[in-house]
């Protein structure tokens, strides 16, 4: 083989490996590129501490809702399309509600909202469990004292962040049974404070829950 032979044969060798090293990087470089899904940035870590001081807010301001007939900060946090599930098994709508807090069903019935536990699921979304308690007639015993008669319930709330403003999207409510009575000495021994004959007559609360309360405690909403 002449020398001019030799370096001819030598340089398309050179450029032949050359050619395949770059096809391997380019091939390399399109697989990392080609899905960018793959490299999506990670969701921000939500602020739980954050979250539930909102939530637990919206819930322990419900029982000002209820007194002050607010039925505007039942249209303003309640989502339109919201799900409502009453303690006797019933469905309920926003609009129901609105107008069962407007016309200050319980409005006269203290209520109490405790036990207030938030899930936050992530940035957007949060579950919340709560006790209610409401008091409603007060019964004379035989030794002089009234016996107050206070209906519980339990709900789970469902909460949406939407456009930055928390909504109550779903909301499912269930009665306590049989409630500890809270006993207070009864100011005067006349029949007018205590109107009921016995604590035991009314052994179960109304069934038609909903945020106005009517008859339970009212579903969580807050300005």
């Amino acid at each position: 083989m002449t020398k001019s032979l030799y370096a001819t044969t030598l340089f398309v060798l050179i450029i032949a490996v050359a050619t395949i090293f770059s096809g391997c990087a380019n091939q390399q470089n399109s697989n990392g590129n080609a899905n960018p899904s793959a490299v999506a940035s990670a969701e921000p870590t939500p602020d739980k501490a954050a979250i539930e001081a909102q939530l637990k807010a919206m819930e322990y301001d419900w029982p000002r809702i209820v007194k002050e007939r607010d039925g505007a900060a039942v249209r303003k946090l309640e989502s339109d399309d919201i799900m409502l599930v009453y303690p006797d098994g019933g469905d309920g709508n926003k609009e129901a509600d609105i107008k069962d807090i407007e016309a200050g069903e319980l409005a006269n019935e203290p209520q109490e909202v405790v036990d207030v536990t938030v899930n936050v699921l992530n940035n957007d979304v949060a579950v919340v469990r709560s006790r209610t308690k409401v008091k409603s007639e007060n019964y004379k015993l035989n030794d002089g004292k009234c016996q107050t008669i206070i209906h519980e319930f339990r709900t789970v709330d469902t909460f949406v962040r939407r456009n930055g403003q928390w909504q109550l999207v779903a909301s499912a409510t269930v009665p306590v049974r049989n409630p500890a009575p809270a006993e207070t000495p009864s100011p005067t021994s006349n029949a007018s404070s205590s109107p009921k004959g016995s604590p035991a007559v009314k052994a179960s609360p109304p069934m038609k829950p909903s945020p106005a309360r009517s008859g339970t405690p009212a579903k969580n909403s807050t300005p």
